[in-house]
């Protein structure tokens, strides 16, 4: 009796045992070979299973964070990354005709065809990686084969109750962590955003199309001889995470030979640690790129943008870049939840735009030399800027705006050029009838380094996708008692083509 007892107990414990290794081996197999690497349109995405007590799906989306839905149930998580966007595959789409659409199309076949082949492998590594810790195991072919037997009809078993309970209705229906939390409440209906930008991207081929047509434009445009020594400098401000900003900044930067790129703030929403990743695009312009943060901005965003090998950071500090001695502050606030208005505890003290601006304007008094751009982010800041600096740079406020600022008895006159938003004030641009155009101004500055003339440019908007160009010629620089839009400047000729005066996006605060 004691031995058969004992024969059935080293039964049961090598039938717990390979239990144990089949549940490891396909828990091991399906963590270190379960996933797969798809081309969906120009997107590489990444699929992976991974074992899990409630199902679901996680689609990872950086820098924005990540959504969660509740696909399906069972022991098998799939998880999928937006790893990266191919350019080349990217231009391909929205040269060809239909490109876009036809991507889009195929986007569903694209991925049930990575499912069946994320399945297969998964199913493929847990068996194998069962059977050799198996082998290693026990060292009996028998066992090894119960194991890999028993690994097959754990794996099948979990990705047949994944499909069997699959739920279409969970995309409706899902929960965001990260920056995505922000999503619904910064973008308002989520049905009408997505139909917004369902029509922005169907004009995107013709959108980034026409900005190779800037140069085409020049025989409308007020005559300027620029001399070989010109300095082009771009202005951009409140990119706001808007990814079609950099490659219209790219092809201005080629096409208008540019020598220097100032960024006027807001280049993120958040501030957060994701979206850091978003500045590493300013590497690739390859000409310097002079930056102030603004009032979405963190000192971990500057840090990133310190980080590239071409940019400067200004803050209370003064550089010589391209032969343009430039002063800048950052905005003393932080308020990327817009919580704080200016009727707040920031409308004034240390922490005001005004007390900034007055920071820099005796910095650059006390540099004992000229300044020939101080950068500001709020407009809010210039006032205190007046006669220290010929030129003011601002932004903020997503609408384009040049005016002349009253300067002290004696004292030169400043110029104080608002840009609008280079990056269509991000997601916020969507929430109108027409997107709000990528805004953005090219700066002449002569032998000298005084102003003689910009462009200001204007990119897409459904409706319109195409490119406006409205040049700016000044004349001699105006005395100390002008003030008021356009003083000093000589009228331009009607931009060419011509675009709807975009509708101005409510400042984020």
């Amino acid at each position: 009796m004691k031995r058969h007892a004992a024969h059935w107990a080293r039964r049961g414990l090598t039938v717990l045992a390979v239990i144990v290794v089949a549940f490891a081996g396909v828990t091991g197999g399906t963590l270190l070979a379960g996933r797969v690497t798809a081309d969906v349109g120009p997107l590489t995405v990444r699929l992976q299973l991974s074992p899990s007590t409630d199902g679901g799906s996680q689609i990872s989306v950086p820098p924005l964070g990540s959504l969660f839905l509740d696909t399906h149930s069972g022991p098998a998580r799939l998880t999928a990354s937006l790893d990266s966007l191919d350019q080349k595959r990217a231009q391909a789409l929205i040269g060809a005709p239909e490109g876009l659409a036809a991507a889009g199309a195929s986007a569903p076949d694209d991925i049930r065809d990575a499912l069946i082949r994320l399945g297969l492998r998964t199913v493929a590594a847990s068996v194998l990686g069962t059977m050799l810790l198996a082998a290693l195991t026990f060292r009996s072919t028998r066992r090894t084969a119960w194991a890999g037997t028993l690994a097959l009809a754990i794996t099948g078993g979990a990705l047949g109750a994944a499909a069997l309970t699959v739920r279409p209705g969970a995309i409706a229906e899902p929960r965001y962590e990260g920056l995505l939390v922000n999503a619904p409440t910064l973008i308002g209906d989520a049905r009408r955003i997505s139909d917004d930008y369902t029509r922005y991207a169907d004009q995107l081929q013709r959108l980034v199309g026409n900005v190779g047509k800037l140069y085409s434009t020049m025989s409308d445009l007020p005559v300027y001889e620029a001399s070989p020594d010109t300095t082009r400098v771009l202005h951009v401000s409140d990119l706001h995470l808007n990814p079609a900003a950099w490659p219209v900044i790219r092809t201005v930067v080629e096409q208008f030979d540019i020598d220097l790129v100032i960024d006027t703030g807001d280049i993120t929403d958040w501030g957060s640690e994701p979206e850091t990743a978003y500045v590493s695009t300013i590497r690739q312009l390859k000409v310097p790129y002079v930056y102030i943060r603004g009032n979405h901005d963190s000192a971990r965003t500057a840090a990133a943008v310190a980080g590239q090998p071409n940019a400067v950071v200004l803050d209370n500090t003064i550089t010589d870049v391209a032969g343009i001695r430039i002063a800048g502050i950052g905005d003393p606030r932080f308020t990327p939840d817009k919580q704080e208005t200016d009727a707040g505890p920031w409308a004034e003290g240390a922490t005001s735009p005004a007390a900034a601006g007055q920071r820099l304007a005796d910095t650059v008094r006390a540099a004992g030399g000229p300044v020939d751009i101080a950068l500001v982010h709020d407009p809010a800041s210039a006032e205190p800027l007046a006669g220290a600096v010929p030129l003011v740079l601002a932004g903020h406020t997503h609408q384009r705006d040049v005016r002349m600022l009253p300067a002290p008895d004696g004292e030169p006159a400043t110029r104080l050029a608002v840009q609008g938003s280079s990056g269509g004030a991000g997601l916020r641009g969507l929430e109108h009838e027409e997107p709000t155009p990528l805004a953005m101004s090219v700066l002449y500055f002569g032998p000298d380094h005084r102003l003689e003339a910009y462009d200001d440019i204007r990119v897409g908007g459904t409706g319109l996708a195409q490119v406006s160009l409205d040049r700016r010629v000044l004349d001699a620089v105006p005395p100390p008692e002008a003030a008021g839009a356009g003083a000093g400047e000589v009228p331009a000729a009607t931009p060419s083509p011509a675009a709807a005066e975009p509708r101005p996006v409510e400042p984020t605060r």
